[in-house]
């Protein structure tokens, strides 16, 4: 968990169920799909003498990444993109094959604790919320979102990504302060928002949700879940384990669903790759990947008590079959 924006530390969560369930081994290639502060690609490097390649779409990560490759010299090679992107950022590096890969799924501690990001109304700062650079829309930031989407798209947008129940009221007041001035703050719509809700009986700040839902809108971060799910299950090898940790229902629900259809155990094709990565029983052929958490994985008492972060983390993960059972 980050203790504060000028001395930010990342603290990796279920640490020990990952490495458990990933299984890392000497002489295998792994892929840190989202590598943050570096906490998983540590791990995993000091758990086994192998190889990681870790990516993420944040530059600054990128940068911090330096110190960690200089302790492992020729293990460990950083990426600049999406893991939604991984099969051309891995191909183009040479990589066509990996005996793992892992996703923390969400926003990172650095990026919440630095109010220049924009991600966080605990400091004011830019309404920006972009992981990287860039967005996914032509430069896309939470601040084009609230000053341009019709206020009908603005709720849909809150109520479909933020599960936001007032998503509607929500929306108005946001038209209605645009109306008067451009908002260009967190600390600004975080009180709009706060003026219309009741304080959240959990504790949460009343904007929470919608927050995220702008957070989720400006980096497509569902549609990077699927697409990198996909493309992981391409990738890993027979014996190779796809290990995802999730935060939120919305991102869970996507993880589990893909992980049971390409484990075979829906009755429906798979809508990410029907005819080659799963094959399903209404085909009448097994499945190449079976599932190793039936139920996910959840921390322990004593990790939530030292970091809160980890308390809604959710584990689960797959297996490539060497042949077909």
């Amino acid at each position: 968990m980050t203790v504060g924006a000028a001395n930010v530390q990342h603290v990796p969560v279920m640490p020990a169920e990952m490495l458990a369930t990933l299984n890392p081994r000497d002489g295998a290639v792994y892929l840190d799909g989202t590598f943050g502060g570096g906490g998983y690609t540590r791990a995993i490097l000091d758990r086994a003498r192998c190889e990681v390649w870790a990516i993420d779409r944040d530059e600054t990560a990128i940068a911090r990444g330096a110190g960690l490759m200089a302790e492992f010299p020729g293990r460990l090679h950083l990426l600049h993109g999406r893991f939604g992107e991984m099969l051309t950022l891995l191909a183009e590096a040479g990589v066509h094959a990996l005996d793992g890969v892992v996703l923390d799924i969400g926003v990172s501690s650095f990026q919440i604790d630095d109010p220049s990001r924009g991600f966080s109304f605990q400091g004011d700062g830019p309404l920006d919320m972009r992981m990287g650079r860039h967005g996914t829309k032509d430069d896309l930031t939470a601040a084009i979102l609230v000053n341009t989407l019709p206020e009908s798209e603005l709720a849909d947008v809150l109520f479909q990504l933020g599960e936001e129940r007032a998503s509607r009221r929500v929306a108005r007041a946001i038209v209605t302060a645009r109306g008067e001035a451009p908002i260009e703050t967190t600390g600004r719509l975080a009180s709009i928002i706060r003026a219309v809700l009741p304080p959240d009986k959990s504790g949460h700040h009343p904007a929470t949700r919608s927050f995220q839902a702008l957070r989720l809108s400006v980096n497509d971060e569902l549609g990077e879940i699927e697409r990198g799910l996909a493309q992981a299950a391409q990738l890993v090898s027979p014996g190779g384990r796809v290990v995802v940790v999730s935060f939120h229902s919305l991102e869970d629900r996507i993880v589990k669903r893909f992980m049971t259809e390409i484990a075979g155990r829906s009755p429906g094709p798979s809508r990410h790759d029907p005819r080659g990565l799963t094959q399903t029983r209404a085909g009448g052929a097994s499945p190449r990947f079976r599932l190793l958490t039936p139920r996910p994985l959840r921390p322990g008492a004593a990790e939530v008590d030292a970091n809160p972060r980890a308390r809604s983390a959710r584990l689960r993960a797959i297996e490539c079959l060497a042949v077909a059972p």
